[in-house]
């Protein structure tokens, strides 16, 4: 898969495009992306996805935006693991934010992108103040593909579900509308060393948001492509997401999994924590002693969950 950090000059070679945030790359997105590939296919065109960065509710009002599900790279992965050929990824800025409806479709679409085939969720819009609608887009000679509606348990699959579902620790929930479960990746990077002081070591997860869609103390799995037998499927593991308020002066989110049997080297490394079962939400304790006390319960609660 090519990636684009720009949109090119030239017009490419024709393609059929899917467009849209992608955020968590949920079920509703995926059936958008297994038809991007096969009316690609079909008509002999380059399958590409046109998405956005930041998400544009962070651009416009970042205070409140909706906390992230998946971080560039996350959704860059699941697009190459759906077949997509080519990716652009459009910076969301203030010039682009003028960008008139019809200016987007002839300047973008047409010249730069050479798109023949435009394939979007039923509620797209598009254009300065999201004036360009689906009619827009077929008048201009497009062929457009409206992807209908998902639904799970007779509601919409949406990014807004699955954030309400984690922020309400129903993880099975959230697996449901994902297809997977939820996780979140980033490096392995050299902390306080606080853990191992506690008889707990953990790899701590360098995170790329500092509003994550959860919070609190997790069974999760932790996952490495270098992983091998037993491993492959990811180590259980306890984690913590959250500010550490027990420990004075720390404000900054950390993401902190303790393995519960693995003692190899992962600085550096890049890892997937997979959230599989919420034991508790974060707690601030009386000191190191009833924080160590606790962590001990988290690790039989794990051991508990994970058989």
């Amino acid at each position: 898969m090519l990636v684009f950090r720009h949109l090119p000059i030239h017009a490419c070679p024709p393609i059929a495009l899917a467009i849209g945030n992608f955020d968590g790359v949920h079920l509703g997105h995926q059936a958008l992306l297994d038809d991007l590939v096969t009316v690609a296919k079909q008509q002999g065109l380059i399958s590409a996805v046109l998405t956005f960065e930041p998400h544009p509710r962070e651009f416009f009002s970042p205070s409140d935006a909706p906390a992230r599900l998946t971080t560039l790279r996350e959704k860059l992965e699941l697009f190459d693991a759906a077949g997509v050929e080519k990716v652009f990824v459009c910076p969301f800025n203030k010039h682009f934010a003028k960008i008139s409806a019809q200016d987007f479709m002839h300047n973008i679409l047409m010249e730069s992108l050479n798109v023949k085939s435009i394939l979007v969720g039923d509620d797209f819009r598009f254009g300065a103040k999201r004036t360009g609608t689906l009619e827009d887009i077929t008048a201009a000679g497009f062929d457009l593909i409206n992807q209908p509606q998902i639904n799970l348990a007779g509601q919409r699959v949406s990014s807004t579900r699955v954030r309400e579902a984690l922020a309400d620790g129903d993880l099975t929930l959230a697996k449901s509308l994902l297809g997977r479960a939820y996780s979140i990746s980033g490096k392995v990077v050299h902390g306080a060393k606080r853990g191992r002081q506690l008889g707990f070591p953990t790899a701590n997860i360098h995170m790329r948001h500092e509003r994550p869609a959860l919070n609190g103390v997790y069974a999760v799995k932790l996952c490495h492509a270098q992983f091998e037998g037993e491993q492959l499927d990811g180590l259980p593991s306890v984690a913590n997401l959250g500010v550490r308020p027990t420990i004075a002066g720390i404000p900054k989110l950390l993401l902190e999994v303790h393995a519960l049997d693995f003692a190899g080297y992962l600085y550096g490394q890049h890892v997937h924590v997979q959230f599989l079962h919420k034991l508790r939400d974060e707690m601030k304790f009386d000191g190191l002693d009833a924080l160590k006390a606790q962590i001990s319960r988290d690790v039989e609660q794990a051991n508990i969950y994970f058989g």
